[in-house]
């Protein structure tokens, strides 16, 4: 019988922990946390992520600034309000959302914001402190998945880990966290040969490969721990995952359900990078 991993229910938790951190920040230091957000166009389902980011900002306390720009923006006037956004104190954590528009220069507006206030866990400085296992501020969604497994008590030290799927956003900082605990870590990706023997072999699988119901019971041994990364729509233009779950969860020991897994954990981990962020900009 497998168990339901309840990323919904474990982001309340952890959002309550948030929510008592930055009152105790307000209280000793005097100040807000603050985080910025930058949304360029109107890109739809941009619009809907940066609101759910803002309100939950709100639900914990630390103040949000928006920031929308319309999507013929030139590079210069958004380099210029990042430039202002790194050097302002009341701003602990800089969020641009993405895509950006073609004719932006992502990579360049990206590098201008400073490590210290890199709450999404992109830059490169981040990412290579990552895998020297140093204190940084990691990649939302995969430092989310490692929340998962902590507050499940599931000990990953020792365990065969699958990461299906090589971004540089889930799928090599989930290697990275997985590896720093211990765990053996196998990346796979669409050039892997016998990516079902390689799945079958792992204790637990990681699915953020962005393609609906790509992992297959037969692909998954049993008591196997799945976490679902994946956020598609089926045929029917239902909300699935990367795990085909019905099929597959009865091999299961543990799984993480689309939606209600990792989607809640996500946005729950970038307050807590911004809490993260405050407090090591004040010590």
């Amino acid at each position: 019988m497998y168990k339901l991993i309840d990323g919904k229910a474990i982001a309340a938790e952890m959002r309550e922990e948030i929510k008592n951190a930055v009152a105790e920040f307000k209280t000793n230091r005097g100040k807000d946390i603050g985080l910025a957000v930058v949304l360029v166009g109107e890109n739809p389902a941009s619009q809907v992520y940066v609101r759910n980011k803002i309100k939950a900002c709100e639900q914990v306390g630390i103040k949000s600034y928006s920031y929308y720009l319309p999507a013929d923006v030139r590079q210069e006037q958004l380099e210029s309000l990042i430039r202002g956004l790194a050097s302002d104190g009341t701003v602990h954590g800089i969020l641009v959302q993405l895509p950006l528009p073609a004719h932006i220069d992502a990579s360049r507006v990206l590098r201008l914001i400073p490590v210290s206030k890199d709450v999404d866990g992109f830059s490169a400085e981040n990412i290579g402190k990552l895998c020297l296992n140093q204190p940084c501020l990691v990649a939302c969604t995969p430092n989310g998945v490692m929340k998962m497994l902590e507050k499940e008590n599931i000990c990953v030290r020792g365990k065969r880990a699958v990461v299906v799927g090589r971004s540089d956003i889930v799928g090599k900082p989930m290697a990275m966290l997985l590896i720093n605990a211990d765990a053996t870590v196998t990346v796979c990706h669409s050039k892997t040969r016998d990516l079902k023997a390689q799945c079958l072999g792992a204790d637990i699988i990681v699915a953020a490969v962005g393609k609906p119901k790509f992992i297959t019971a037969d692909m998954v041994g049993d008591g196997a721990i799945v976490i679902d990364v994946g956020i598609n729509r089926d045929e029917n233009g239902k909300l699935c995952g990367d795990v085909d779950f019905e099929n597959v969860k009865d091999k299961c020991s543990y799984i993480s359900p689309v939606p209600g897994g990792v989607g809640p954990m996500t946005i729950t981990m970038l307050l807590f990078n911004t809490v993260t962020a405050a407090k090591r900009s004040s010590d």
